[in-house]
């Protein structure tokens, strides 16, 4: 079976309604909205939408309900191999975010919009032939197993791994803030940087990606680069990570190596953060510096 081009994403898939107040209102309170998005989202979505805005030809994998109408959002991204979900309704994420760029989610994900195995059998040939399969694994474990094993490309997970034999297939590790002390334990920037060569050495992993409080840690065989966050407006930063994790795979897919990739994502992610909502704006964005 000959590798395509196309970048296959494999996870969440929901529709986004994104709300800018001034503050999160309390016990019988009601306040304005100052802005209002509506949107597909979901990390899966938003991944695969900032991929096919990079450029790169993109497949997405996840589930929606009977409501499928917001898969018309999808900005080129090959859709045809998520799971229409009879009976069930899209996920749906509602953020407010306040003007100190703190988001507040208010999620409805039902089992029903949730991976299986057998989705990911019915989409086994587009990740076999694709070259590169970004896996999140807010998925569950069985699903996300399930895909890291039939693609042949290079792997990236995105998330807190569940079982060894996810990470054993897989050729990156991204985790947030969040998940990186779930995983590691790491408080620090020197912390990331000894549990990426633990990863690494432990694994078949090439590149780990932690990010820590004030910044985000990138370690791969022969190197380590701390990226310390800047001084750039901050609105919100709900799909930062989603557009570094697809800035990074977009670098790498490209023939990019670690350094380049690490830079050019956290350089995505300051774009994603500098405006409201998880989609993103990668457009006009370069995957090469300068």
């Amino acid at each position: 079976m000959t590798m395509s081009e196309k970048i296959a994403v494999v996870g969440q898939v929901a529709r986004d309604l994104v709300l800018g107040v001034d503050h999160v209102p309390g016990h019988f309170e009601a306040v304005p909205a100052t802005d209002r998005i509506e949107v597909l989202g979901g990390k899966g979505a938003n991944q695969a939408v900032a991929l096919a805005q990079l450029g790169l030809p993109v497949a997405l994998l996840g589930v929606v309900g009977e409501d499928d109408h917001v898969l018309e959002q999808a900005d080129g991204v090959d859709v045809t191999p998520v799971a229409r979900r009879a009976g069930a309704v899209t996920g749906l994420i509602v953020n407010l975010v306040d003007r100190d760029a703190h988001w507040h989610y208010v999620e409805h994900l039902p089992p029903e919009v949730l991976l299986t195995e057998d989705d990911v059998s019915a989409a086994r040939d587009v990740l076999r032939t694709a070259r590169a399969t970004v896996v999140q694994l807010q998925q569950p474990p069985a699903a996300a197993l399930a895909a890291v094993r039939a693609a042949r490309g290079f792997v990236v997970l995105d998330g807190t791994p569940r079982d060894d034999d996810i990470v054993a297939g897989a050729d990156v590790l991204r985790a947030d803030a969040t998940e990186a002390r779930e995983l590691t334990g790491a408080r620090d920037a020197d912390e990331a940087v000894d549990a990426g060569r633990e990863l690494l050495d432990r694994h078949r992993l090439t590149l780990v990606a932690l990010a820590v409080e004030g910044g985000d840690v990138f370690v791969w065989r022969d190197g380590a680069r701390v990226f310390p966050h800047g001084d750039e407006r901050v609105v919100d930063t709900t799909g930062a990570g989603d557009a570094l994790v697809a800035t990074l795979t977009a670098v790498l897919a490209r023939g990019g190596q670690p350094a380049e990739a690490a830079e050019r994502a956290v350089a995505a992610a300051a774009v994603a953060a500098g405006h409201l909502g998880g989609r993103p704006r990668l457009a006009s964005f370069p995957l090469r510096a300068g």
